[in-house]
């Protein structure tokens, strides 16, 4: 028999702490509930921990200052956030998310022969944690192990979205953003309206950004706590081109997001 949701989310595991901090105990509940419901309300949990709507909004921000959860900027809705996906990933050891992904990676790799990538956020850079290279003879190199600007990459830009403006700030506090090419975003206030439009369309693109000569485009996988990209020569990356690489990229993502618990 499966007990409701409201139940489980409240399920104690031990005996009770001789000195309770109520304040760690509701943020524990919060995410429980969230574990159990995919998405939470604010009034949800306002309900759940008997607490008032400005003590659960409180709690709900502090969460998200952490990462821990994200706010829906649609449906105001809150969702898991790239920092308790990483530590899901972390800290649960049956789950490898490289060697689920490497296979769906090999078919992209082999469907598109250009360089693929999957990569995560590390503070303000992007580190890449698998990566195929293309066989032809004018290719992007694979970028396994490589750290780089996340502003500067199609890959990082897909994953900086899933965050608020406020996380940006934290990890960008100046205006200005150093670049790697001339044509590298410079300010953080261009970054916030690029990540707008990342969020807008489900996907990132870089255009000589990284690299000079090379163009890459990216989507996030479930979570927003991986992404994964293809990277492209720019004199082989046409207005067709794109189409399919893109094309090619959301199937690879359903694939991979289906093989996520």
């Amino acid at each position: 028999m499966t007990e409701p949701n409201d139940v489980v989310a409240a399920r104690e595991y031990g005996p009770v702490p001789q000195y309770p901090i109520e304040s760690v105990d509701n943020a524990l509940r919060a995410l429980m509930l969230l574990v159990e419901r995919s998405e939470i309300r604010l009034t949800e949990v306002s309900k759940h921990l008997s607490v008032a709507s400005s003590t659960a909004h409180r709690l709900l921000a502090m969460l998200a200052y952490r990462g821990l959860v994200r706010q829906d900027p649609q449906t105001k809705a809150y969702r898991s956030g790239p920092s308790l996906d990483l530590l899901a990933f972390g800290v649960v050891g049956r789950l490898d998310i490289r060697v689920r992904a490497r296979p769906v990676l090999e078919k992209l790799n082999a469907d598109l022969r250009e360089t693929v990538h999957l990569g995560r956020l590390d503070r303000a850079q992007v580190d890449f944690v698998d990566s195929i290279e293309s066989s032809q003879a004018l290719r992007v190199s694979a970028r396994l192990g490589v750290a780089m600007p996340a502003h500067c990459t199609s890959t990082g830009k897909a994953l900086l979205a899933a965050l608020t403006d406020e996380q940006l700030d934290a990890l960008y506090p100046d205006p200005d953003l150093a670049q790697l090419t001339r044509h590298s975003i410079k300010s953080k206030k261009s970054l916030k309206s690029e990540l707008a439009t990342v969020r807008r369309r489900g996907f990132a693109t870089s255009n000589e950004e990284g690299e000079e000569g090379v163009v890459s485009v990216a989507v996030p996988l479930r979570g927003g706590s991986f992404a994964l990209a293809a990277s492209v020569p720019v004199s082989r990356m046409d207005t067709d081109f794109r189409g399919v690489v893109l094309e090619n990229l959301f199937a690879a993502k359903a694939e991979i997001d289906e093989l996520l618990p």
